[in-house]
């Protein structure tokens, strides 16, 4: 099955350096500028030929998200790998974002209050990752038995990733999964 993404918040999540980064470590080289609001770069492939992408300066052009839509199209053609493995490794934060998982780590709760930082096994971008978040009171007790009993668990936060780590901010909605 071929998934095509236009989820254009989504879209407009990815920074342009990312792109810019991702390009040039997948053998990619600038060209041009394209104006003042963009760059061209291009590939050569032996057997099919040059591509070309439009890579956008900045997030808040009217066309950023079509701009980098047809960059992750693009993409998928000359890595013969899905949209959504390669927008897995371009999305660096994405709000209001629902992950399920496990429940893998529970590091020692804090000082002054009944709360800690957990660590989820969840899916994002068709790839298991393990997701760092920080949880107090209930949701810090039943991350407890979610772990001792290995249930699976489901969230709502703000994905980030930094540094290859993930994490998920502003979690709510914890609770108990049942499938």
């Amino acid at each position: 099955m071929k998934v095509t993404v236009r989820d254009v918040e989504i879209l407009k999540t990815i920074e342009p350096q990312q792109l810019r980064d991702y390009l040039q470590a997948h053998g990619w080289h600038f060209d041009r500028p394209f104006l003042d609001n963009a760059t061209i770069w291009l590939k050569q492939e032996p057997e099919r030929g040059e591509f070309e992408i439009l890579l956008p300066n900045k997030r808040n052009l009217g066309d950023y998200a079509t701009r980098i839509r047809e960059a992750i199209e693009t993409l998928e053609i000359v890595e013969n790998r899905s949209q959504i493995e390669i927008l897995s490794e371009l999305i660096t934060t994405a709000p209001n974002i629902t992950i399920q998982g496990v429940v893998m780590q529970i590091n020692t709760p804090n000082d002054d209050k009944l709360s800690g930082e957990i660590t989820l096994l969840g899916v994002v971008g068709e790839r298991l990752r393990k997701i760092k978040t920080e949880l107090a009171d209930h949701d810090y007790i039943l991350a407890i038995k979610a772990y001792q009993e290995r249930l699976p668990v489901i969230c709502t936060g703000d994905f980030i990733k930094e540094n290859d780590t993930f994490f998920l901010k502003n979690t709510r909605g914890f609770s108990l999964d049942h499938i």
